[in-house]
């Protein structure tokens, strides 16, 4: 998987004696055979792992630092032939002082020694009595088993046959203070940072240390691994709990149970390319020109697993609380989006076409969410229903029956004797159904919601998705046009929750509201079966939403190849779809991405909601004639 740009890394307490390094040492060994069964390529222990963390004034006694050295040699020996990378806490002499290190090994060779910076002497920690801070330090090497070894804060480990990889790694404190060291390693290059930590358990602490992880993550834009002393480690008056977790950019990705008195390892794939990606995009973040870091080369092997899985839903949260919060707080942003637009232009009349499907509805019900907030009664809501060829009985009535439960201003205007007569004056055959049947009746009737703007001294309201944006779903200068776009950023996965969301939010429409959340989604621009059922469905012509929102997040989120989008997909979707079908689609995603941009060109305002955006005047800068040649060149071998 690393052609993706996935690294498998692991975070690993292990079952401990205090003072013990023997023991400690063989249950480190025993560990790390069972993260290379795993395919794990960088593993992290804690703090002082060797010895203990809470050792004390133990750490003054030459027993115990010499059976480090012992220790450090075993591992060495141990690591032959083995390709993995394990970072490993142990006490370091150097420079005439102690130095609480990190120790980094692979295949019989230590890479470097990490020293930590900021010694805690608060509270429970008493550490300056044992150790010195980097700062103190003075060699910029350390001779060990007839190696010079780097020793320093200024040392980056880059893999060399794995492009974009490079780790550093900050011992616990670091990550605490005013500064931390990750901060630096991060700007000089480091996408994934490794902390060996040994915090003790107090009331609200797991909650601060594992939202502090969360925001460094973030901040740096690197997967963080961290780990904690375990519960082996508690004595006198301190707990430990065994604390790990992997983050990747303010994700989580793996959290293990704490409170463990065995050993316990946690793993998973972080995707080094979607954070460069991620760098790439963010102008802010800038290499540090005023510092030097020392480049450290290591390999790992191909790792042909991806335990990683991805959620269906990118843009969905899974988590009923979280998608409940998450519905609120994009409702409240669409809604006072448009509450602004409506205050600057002081208009008081929003128009707009209600068809009985989803997305009208979920811009219908985003006006009274506005109108809420300025004080505009409902009535000032122009709601038009455009029968049609297509129009069912079933959406004509859900479309009715929800503006009067709002109280808004219903208008019908059937088009149907104006199309017959546009298709007479162009010399249209009505009983051919092609390109033109369809958008002559999608440009009618945004002209219609034009000119009873005009009218009315109104603002036409948009109501098409991101989704559709993306695909070019949408008729130019017909559905495509409007005064003001509320749903623009909003993927059609999301539009059903929303929706949802505000049926249950005591809306007096909650039964219409359902049944329009069970309806087929479709333009009604065919005429319906002889049983009144939908015939065109959306769906059978462009593919499944599911699939091509997906393909959108991870596509533009994260820049990621059709290959890569391949295998995610196949991975997340293998229950549902075959890989000839998440090819299929995916190459109708692509042709219609690339060839519908000047739809995109000149769409109207619409407010900015999540991270993607196809607004051309903010995120979305793509030419109109881009070839899409080389994208699906690359899935040829993937058929």
């Amino acid at each position: 998987m690393h052609r993706f740009g996935f690294v498998k890394v692991g975070a690993c307490v292990p079952e401990l004696k205090v003072a013990d390094v023997k023991f400690n040492t063989e249950e480190i060994k025993k560990q790390i055979e069972g993260a290379i069964e795993k395919n794990v390529g960088v593993l992290v222990f804690p703090e002082l792992c060797l010895t203990g963390y809470t050792c004390a004034d133990l750490f003054q006694q030459d027993v115990l630092l010499q059976k480090c050295e012992e220790a450090i040699e075993d591992l060495l020996a141990f690591s032959k032939n083995k390709n993995i990378v394990f970072i490993a806490g142990t006490p370091i002499f150097c420079d005439n002082a102690l130095f609480n290190s990190a120790i980094v090994i692979q295949n019989g060779k230590i890479l470097g020694i990490i020293p930590k910076t900021y010694i805690p002497n608060y509270n429970e920690f008493y550490e300056k009595r044992w150790f010195a801070s980097s700062e103190h330090l003075v060699s910029k090497e350390i001779h060990l088993f007839h190696q010079n070894i780097p020793i320093g804060v200024d040392l980056l480990f880059t893999c060399e046959n794995r492009k974009g990889f490079t780790f550093g790694v900050e011992i616990c404190e670091d990550v605490w203070s005013i500064n931390p060291k990750s901060n630096d390693l991060s700007i000089g290059g480091a996408n994934v940072i490794f902390n060996l930590s040994a915090s003790n358990e107090t009331i609200g602490k797991y909650e601060y240390r594992k939202n502090l992880i969360k925001m460094q993550s973030a901040k740096t834009m690197t997967g963080y691994v961290y780990v904690s002393a375990g519960v082996n480690e508690s004595t006198t008056d301190l707990l430990f709990s065994g604390s790990s977790m992997i983050y990747e950019n303010g994700t989580l990705l793996s959290e293990n149970e704490r409170f463990d008195f065995k050993s316990n390892l946690i793993y998973n794939d972080i995707d080094v390319s979607k954070l460069n990606n991620d760098r790439i995009k963010n102008t802010s973040f800038q290499l540090d020109k005023s510092k030097d870091y020392r480049k450290i080369g290591f390999q790992v092997e191909e790792n042909p697993i991806l335990d990683r899985t991805y959620t269906k839903t990118p843009f969905v949260p899974s988590n009923p609380l979280k998608r409940k919060e998450r519905c609120e707080e994009i409702i409240h942003i669409q809604s006072c989006a448009l509450a602004k637009r409506l205050k600057h232009t002081n208009i008081k009349k929003c128009i707009l076409g209600i068809s009985g499907g989803l997305d009208s509805t979920l811009a219908f019900l985003i006006i009274v969410e506005a109108n809420k907030k300025l004080g505009i009664a409902n009535e000032n809501i122009m709601a038009i229903t455009m029968p049609g060829f297509g129009t069912t009985n079933r959406t004509y009535k859900n479309a009715v029956a929800l503006v009067k439960k709002y109280g808004a201003t219903l208008r019908e205007v059937d088009i149907k004797k104006s199309c017959i007569q546009h298709f007479k004056d162009i010399e249209h055959d009505i009983e051919n159904h092609n390109i033109t049947y369809e958008n002559g009746q999608a440009r009618e009737r945004t002209q219609i919601l034009m000119d009873i703007a005009n009218q009315e001294n109104g603002l036409v309201i948009g109501t098409g998705d991101l989704s559709e944006l993306a695909l070019g779903w949408c008729t130019y200068n017909g559905d495509q046009m409007s005064m003001y776009a509320v749903n623009t950023s909003i993927p059609k996965t999301l539009v059903k929750y929303l929706v949802e969301f505000l049926a249950e939010n005591e809306s007096p429409a909650k039964e219409i509201l359902l049944d329009i959340l069970d309806t087929p989604i479709s333009p009604e621009l065919l005429p319906p079966s002889k049983e009144d059922k939908i015939k065109q469905i959306t769906e059978d012509n462009v593919g499944p939403y599911v699939l091509h929102d997906f393909y959108l997040y991870h596509f533009l989120r994260y820049g990621a190849s059709p290959k890569k989008i391949v295998t995610l997909a196949y991975r997340t979707f293998q229950d549902d779809f075959t890989k000839e079908e998440i090819l299929k689609w995916l190459k109708v995603f692509l042709k219609r991405f690339f060839t519908q941009q000047f739809k995109r060109s000149c769409m109207p305002d619409g407010v900015k909601v999540g991270s993607i955006s196809l607004s051309p005047r903010g995120d979305m800068r793509m030419p109109s004639d881009a070839s899409y040649t080389m994208w699906l060149e690359e899935l040829e071998s993937e058929e």
